[in-house]
């Protein structure tokens, strides 16, 4: 990326920061509740209960308490989410959309039970099929919901682009994740090298991120608030506040935000 693009980048980013008030304002008025304590008792009950008997048992309470309402919430963050970015996608299809199957992929594992004990949902670009993308992601699950976005386990040449891109734009990156209403809210996932990548200087000012294998942050949050009429309004800011990070990713990929 040339100078004009880093700057261009930089202005984009730090014009960001400033709308989250008017933005909060704005999804407030959106609130409406989606899950309650049966969603969670669903899940509980699965993880006890990982079988396909008990599931067409149940298949009733799942439409019910989780598919449905998570169906409908993705819906309602369409709007706020075309606000954030023009080129992300909150897809409510049943089939092929946002939400994860509850079914998982046994093929290469060794447990083999049938079904995810978590309901996820990934917000993404609306290039993703062509290139790896970073997305907005959301995720349920008894004693573990949070929400973020970012790459999540990315291939080795994706990984290598971003790397690069941050280690020749160390400003921009830290104008989006070092400052304080960046590390006050979100944590990275996943795990850093022990030691710095192959081929750069360990004296880099970012060299602890650098050796990050994973490019993905976010926040946890509680249950009941999974189960109040904040969720929306919660999501949508935490989207707004860690869109930088996505925006820099994207520009790291030659993709738009």
């Amino acid at each position: 990326m040339g100078g004009d693009g880093v700057q261009e980048l930089t202005r984009h980013i730090t014009a960001l920061a400033p709308t989250i008030d008017a933005f909060n304002a704005e999804t407030t008025a959106l609130a409406t509740t989606y899950f309650s304590p049966a969603t969670f008792k669903f899940l509980r009950d699965l993880a006890r209960n990982n079988n396909r008997e008990w599931f067409a048992a149940n298949k009733p309470r799942y439409e019910d308490v989780l598919r449905q309402p998570y169906l409908r919430l993705i819906a309602d963050l369409q709007t706020p989410l075309a606000k954030i970015s023009a080129h992300y996608r909150a897809d409510p299809r049943a089939q092929g959309g946002s939400l994860f199957r509850i079914h998982r992929d046994t093929r290469y594992s060794h447990d083999k039970t049938p079904y995810k004990t978590w309901a996820g949902a990934r917000f993404g670009h609306e290039r993703r099929r062509e290139i790896e993308a970073p997305s907005f992601y959301m995720h349920l699950q008894p004693g573990d919901c949070f929400a973020g976005g970012g790459i999540w386990h990315p291939e080795s040449a994706t990984l290598k682009k971003i790397r690069e891109f941050l280690a020749d734009n160390p400003a921009t990156w830290k104008k989006a994740v070092h400052a304080k209403a960046f590390r006050e809210r979100f944590e990275f996932w996943g795990e850093r090298l022990k030691r710095p990548p192959h081929g750069y200087d360990p004296a880099h000012e970012l060299i602890e991120d650098l050796k990050l294998k994973n490019f993905a942050a976010g926040q946890g949050f509680a249950e009941s608030l999974a189960c109040s009429d904040e969720l929306l309004p919660y999501l949508a800011a935490t989207f707004k506040r860690i869109a930088p990070m996505i925006d820099y990713l994207c520009a790291a990929l030659d993709l738009e935000f």
